[in-house]
């Protein structure tokens, strides 16, 4: 979906309203009606219930945030087999007025509303700790492989269920790749994909087998990279997490490639099937 344009202009799909000299808010009326004018779409879509949407937010506030990007730090770095040259950073890393305030808005009432709105997924909880994820990026020559997400935040005992990205890329050339893929549940396609394009969205379900990624290798010039902001959200489970299968990130390979398998995960999540929860808690309990 694109957001509604006249004239060349394009108004934001969440309207953003300025409060002091770096930060904003959003509006909880218009962000719920927003998000319920896209409710059916998003249900609808295939291979699981997203979105995409363009110029999600003001184009200026999100420029903005680029000249407060980390160029060095104590980010968290990705190297293994199936995630390659990623870098991310959370709040705690930051010290910066613009990055900070944008981050703590994305947690806010208003964007939950609008999100329980889209979903359908009532009781959302944002995730002060941003576990996993804040602030992305990948370099040249770096991909993410087709995964599940893990599933439990494990600080807050809470289930996650949807995924919020914000691409921030200006001029991105489709031939860098760099691409989001999402693949039908079975592995057999590719079956939406979307360019990270600054000021585009893209929210999605995360169940056990919404497999996304972006498999291909980054081939942006050295002095250009993918970055994103990447936001999660989870409920309480009525009934306690013990029902629900505990899952870290799944990789998945492709058809007809030679992506990496990660066959640690698989052992693990064997185990953590077949043996009752208390005695799986113990074991995990036992190795730390």
């Amino acid at each position: 979906m694109l957001a509604s344009c006249s004239e060349g202009q394009c108004m934001p799909v969440l309207e953003t309203v300025p409060v002091g000299p770096h930060g904003f808010h959003l509006d909880n009326t218009q962000a719920t009606a927003v998000g319920a004018a896209l409710h059916e779409q998003y249900i609808a879509a295939d291979p699981f219930p997203h979105v995409f949407l363009d110029d999600f937010l003001d184009l200026d506030l999100l420029r903005a945030l680029i000249d407060e990007w980390p160029t060095a730090g104590h980010g968290v770095a990705y190297t293994r087999a199936q995630e390659r040259l990623k870098f991310e950073w959370q709040p705690i890393h930051l010290k910066t007025p613009r990055l900070r305030a944008f981050l703590a808005e994305m947690n806010s009432e208003p964007m939950l509303r609008f999100l329980q709105a889209l979903t359908g997924i009532p009781k959302l909880i944002s995730d002060p700790y941003f576990i996993g994820g804040g602030l992305h990026e990948t370099r040249t020559g770096g991909h993410l492989s087709i995964h599940a997400d893990f599933n439990i935040h494990k600080q807050m005992n809470l289930r996650r269920r949807v995924n919020l990205l914000i691409y921030l890329n200006d001029d991105w050339d489709p031939e860098w790749n760099g691409a989001l893929e999402l693949w039908s549940r079975d592995m057999r396609q590719c079956r939406a994909s979307a360019q990270p394009l600054m000021g585009r969205a893209v929210v999605f379900n995360t169940d056990l087998d919404s497999y996304h990624g972006v498999p291909d290798k980054i081939a942006c010039p050295p002095d250009r990279s993918r970055r994103s902001i990447a936001l999660y959200y989870y409920t309480a489970p009525d009934d306690g997490l013990d029902a629900i299968p505990h899952r870290t990130t799944m990789f998945k390979r492709r058809p007809g490639t030679d992506d990496a398998t990660d066959w640690r995960m698989i052992r693990q999540h064997a185990v953590a099937d077949w043996l009752p929860p208390v005695l799986y808690r113990a074991l995990r309990g036992s190795k730390r």
